[in-house]
């Protein structure tokens, strides 16, 4: 499940927010979208999702256009957990995770045996077991981070986009839900806030900056002292973990108003 971004340009208001965009995410890649906030991230992923139609460029999923795609038919190839999502009416917290099937049954289909046992094994994997007759508007914003990545894991989908998955949960939780993703046998492209979060788990890394692709790689290659210094405009170091084996890095405050060099 391969995915192609060619020449994406994407403008609100007659401002340019993205430009040139061209990139390609491999089949079974872990790929993290990293860059300043108000670099484009998640508009980007909002025109691959289709939320956004490009100004100009094409999306594609598997070599098709994924404007040719029905509701149904992307909801089948591609999963999506997106940074915002507003519930007007409330439901229960299985069958949030339930609406996940949407793609897999047939008009007014039921639930089967075989949905609700997955429901169970995905709510577990999250953390949330007991949790399937909670209140989903009731949850804290960390809970609700959990239910909607148990959907997006009963899609039973190849290709799954995430903007920030991370965001809201606390630190045991970041690992286990990137755990999770780095476990299952589909192809991963995910915003990321978190940069040790990206160079642990994440086999290239694209980096963003004005609305613009400004680096490609291995998280070794992209995550660099030079681009944290010119893009986020803070000092680190960069060391290996003897642990984990990756990248860790150590931001250190206040060098680019004082001047004083590491």
């Amino acid at each position: 499940m391969s995915l192609q971004v060619k020449n994406l340009d994407y403008q609100i208001g007659g401002k340019s927010i993205l430009e040139q965009i061209c990139l390609e995410v491999q089949d079974g890649e872990f790929v993290g979208l990293v860059g300043p906030n108000g670099c484009g991230k998640s508009t980007l992923l909002k025109n691959i999702y289709r939320t956004y139609k490009p100004g100009r460029g094409t999306v594609f999923l598997n070599e098709k256009d994924v404007l040719d795609f029905s509701f149904k038919k992307m909801a089948g190839e591609m999963a999506v957990m997106a940074q915002e999502n507003h519930v007007e009416f409330d439901f229960e917290v299985r069958d949030m995770v339930m609406f996940g099937r949407y793609a897999k049954k047939k008009f007014l289909q039921g639930d089967s045996a075989e949905d609700k046992k997955l429901c169970e094994k995905c709510l577990k994997e999250v953390g949330l077991s007991g949790y399937e007759h909670r209140s989903y508007l009731s949850l804290s914003g960390g809970e609700k981070q959990r239910v909607l990545l148990a959907r997006v894991m009963m899609q039973e989908s190849a290709f799954i986009v995430l903007d920030e998955p991370t965001n809201h949960l606390d630190v045991s939780y970041q690992y286990q839900i990137m755990d999770i993703l780095k476990g299952q046998d589909v192809t991963v492209f995910s915003s990321i806030h978190d940069l040790n979060l990206a160079a642990l788990y994440c086999d290239k890394i694209i980096f963003m900056y004005q609305g613009k692709i400004v680096d490609y790689g291995t998280p070794e290659q992209v995550l660099t002292r030079e681009n944290l210094r010119e893009y986020f405009r803070i000092e680190a170091q960069i060391t290996k973990n003897t642990a984990t084996g990756k990248q860790q890095i150590y931001y250190l405050p206040g060098w680019i108003k004082s001047g004083k060099k590491a």
